[in-house]
């Protein structure tokens, strides 16, 4: 029996980033496919943002940034926020055993640049990725990147008791 955890959906190949690209990453979607049951997650478009769209990012203070318009500087936080743990809780209800992030979003990264005007202040996980590891705590959580790692490849197939 596979293990159902969670995943950024455009690792998977699906085209719903802001500028209507996949991150394709072969080592979640084909390579752990055989032990793991991905369940695709994008907060952005199931929140109703529309593919492509104005880039977004995390912005003001790192310990509570922000969501905000690039260009327009439209704020989104407290919407999105809700949205994230509505989401975050319907999906712990699945039955997941741990998620797997696209590093650098301003949803689901683990570790994303906040900003304030042209700078970098801080880092601070994305309004999704936040609300899952605020709710579920005891699961692991990895950015897709980090997995080629070997290292961290294997701590986290043990941690889901994935055995290869």
């Amino acid at each position: 029996m596979k293990v159902r955890v969670g995943i950024s959906l455009c690792l998977l190949g699906h085209p719903v980033r802001y500028d209507g690209r996949d991150k394709f990453d072969p080592l979640p979607a084909r390579e752990l496919a055989e032990w793991i049951e991905w369940v695709p997650v994008c907060p952005e478009t199931e929140f109703g943002l529309p593919t492509p769209r104005e880039p977004i990012q995390l912005e003001d203070d790192p310990d509570r940034p922000e969501l905000r318009g690039v260009r327009s500087g439209t704020c989104l936080s407290c919407a999105m926020r809700a949205f994230c743990r509505r989401r975050a809780l319907e999906l712990g209800n699945l039955g997941l055993a741990g998620f797997v992030f696209k590093a650098k979003s301003p949803s689901c990264g683990l570790h994303t640049a906040v900003h304030r005007g042209e700078a970098i202040v801080g880092y601070a996980p994305g309004l999704f990725a936040a609300a899952w590891m605020e709710l579920h705590p005891e699961l692991p959580a990895v950015e897709a990147e980090a997995l080629h790692d070997p290292a961290v490849l294997g701590e986290f197939l043990a941690k889901l008791k994935i055995e290869q």
